[in-house]
């Protein structure tokens, strides 16, 4: 009996076959962003730019939304600052790069070499807990001044060692909050509302679920007191941490001199936060939802809803199929979706129809719209979703294709959501022994290790002991303790000590 023939598919290999090389291969069919010639730094290319941009005005307008304004802080932190705060210095000491030189000049083998040494190191922002507490310790003096409310839209570098496009890079793309209150109970609840945010943004506007809940001491952010995170599934079974939030008490306002006179005229430091989140959340997007064929993108931020592709096969039916084209793209951009008007491209570019259709397939436009000389002749068109397969099509009456618009990608970003919070609930089991844990993650072929565990749900008794030991025999961490309440008391499956709830464990990237 003859063995089935594999479909063939735009991306090669498949997500079956070499999950991270299929990611690297989806990124460049998209043309989203390739390598620079600086090591670890990348190019965000037009299309995977125009992704990121709608997640930032998307984002910004929840920011505002919730009293937050945007500002903008030095690149340049001077090294004195991270010495304030040993414990956040500490956890980023091996991701900084450090200036130490200014100007160039050439020297006698006629190569350029730095020539002025600075009287102190800058460090190019890691993050900015330290300089922004700088200019708050100024503008904070009485509690009239308080809460400060700000977010910046910046770049940031980590020196990264294994970088991977969007995932991990040296530079990336981020916004981070940074705010001053009155209260701890101010800032604990400022805190647990950012992370509700990014929920919401992360659910609604990129169709993903997430577990939310608490960083385990050893994950935590660098001098937090508390780091709460929104966890993701993507399709080779790892978590993505895609949004932090921490509550930072006074550890940096300590560090800064931010304080103020309260209500009782004594003096009080303030209590801080700070949350972020970046073009990693480009790359959970592609994870999440892409397929063999290249990007499949949620309709709320894709660069473009609706492409609508001339099918030109003669040349005296082209400028009447150019004109159909274009009058259905005018009508299609009155229609709103999402609060905004569509987002609407006619490709008019000398291009054979199936290539132009194949290129916004691996694009992951959520809606192809094809119009040629007998569509004219009937009035419909041919309606592609990016979400069914791809030689899937219908036929609509282009009033029908208008008035049904906008529901079409709410169905399509509907869709897109269900399908991932059904696999990631079919990936999230409960763990009752230690040794259905390790078997749990364990690959069956330790050579080349196919996908394989996922979320794995574990009473744990919050020993950093254990936690290490898991993380060297399995490579697996605590992605988050969930908030809630939960009379789910049990036993901790590693050493049989009281639990008070299941922790979520995965590997990750």
């Amino acid at each position: 009996m003859s063995t089935p023939a594999i479909p063939k598919t735009a991306i090669s290999p498949r997500r079956d076959e070499d999950f991270p090389e299929w990611y690297q291969q989806v990124i460049r069919a998209a043309e989203l962003a390739e390598p620079s010639d600086v090591r670890g730094c990348m190019v965000i290319r037009p299309w995977g730019f125009g992704i990121w941009e709608n997640m930032q005005r998307q984002l910004d307008v929840m920011f505002r939304a919730t009293g937050h304004r945007n500002a903008y802080f030095p690149l340049f932190i001077p090294l004195s600052y991270f010495a304030k705060e040993a414990e956040h210095v500490e956890g980023f000491a091996k991701e900084c790069a450090v200036v130490t030189h200014s100007r160039l000049e050439v020297g006698p083998d006629g190569k350029m070499k730095p020539s002025s040494a600075l009287t102190e190191p800058l460090v190019v922002r890691p993050t900015s807990e330290t300089i922004i507490g700088a200019s708050y310790a100024k503008w904070v003096q009485s509690y009239r001044d308080l809460p400060i409310l700000i977010n910046q839209w910046a770049n940031v570098v980590r020196w990264e060692m294994r970088p991977r496009l969007f995932l991990r890079t040296t530079e990336f793309l981020w916004q981070e909050g940074h705010t001053v209150h009155e209260t701890e109970a101010e800032a604990r609840a400022e805190t647990k509302k950012m992370l509700d945010v990014y929920e919401t943004f992360v659910r609604d506007h990129l169709a993903i679920p997430v577990f939310t809940g608490e960083k385990s001491e050893s994950e935590r952010f660098p001098g937090a007191v508390q780091t709460l995170s929104i966890e993701a599934m993507v399709q080779d079974r790892k978590a993505i941490q895609a949004g932090t939030s921490h509550f930072l008490g006074q550890n940096f306002s300590r560090a800064s001199g931010i304080q103020f006179q309260n209500r009782e005229g004594k003096q009080e430091f303030g209590w801080t936060t700070s949350w972020g989140m970046s073009t990693r959340l480009v790359g959970t997007v592609i994870m999440a939802h892409a397929d063999d064929d290249g990007v499949v993108l949620p309709p709320r931020i894709a660069p473009t809803q609706i492409v609508i592709l001339p099918i030109t096969p003669k040349e005296d039916t082209r400028a009447k199929v150019l004109a159909a084209c274009e009058e259905l793209e005018r009508r299609l951009r009155d229609v709103r979706y999402a609060d905004a008007p569509l987002e609407v491209e006619v490709d008019r570019r000398d291009l054979g129809g199936g290539v132009k259709n194949w290129e916004w397939i691996k694009k992951g436009v959520p809606v192809r719209v094809e119009i040629g000389p007998r569509d004219l002749e009937k009035n419909v068109a041919a309606v592609s979703r990016r979400d069914q397969p791809t030689k899937a099509k219908q036929f609509m009456p282009v009033e029908q294709l208008i008035s049904q618009a906008a529901g079409l990608l709410t169905s399509i970003q509907q869709n897109l959501y269900d399908r991932a919070k059904k696999f990631r609930d079919e990936h999230t089991r409960i763990i009752q022994s230690k040794k259905e844990f390790y078997d749990f993650f364990t690959p069956k072929n330790s050579e080349k290790a196919e996908i394989h565990g996922g979320f794995a749900l574990a009473h744990w008794n919050g020993s950093r002991v254990v936690e290490e030991q898991i993380k060297s025999d399995l490579k697996v961490t605590v992605r988050c303790i969930p908030l809630e309440d939960s009379a789910d008391a049990g036993r901790c499956i590693f050493t049989g000590e009281p639990s008070p709830r299941r922790v979520v464990w995965a590997k990750s990237y």
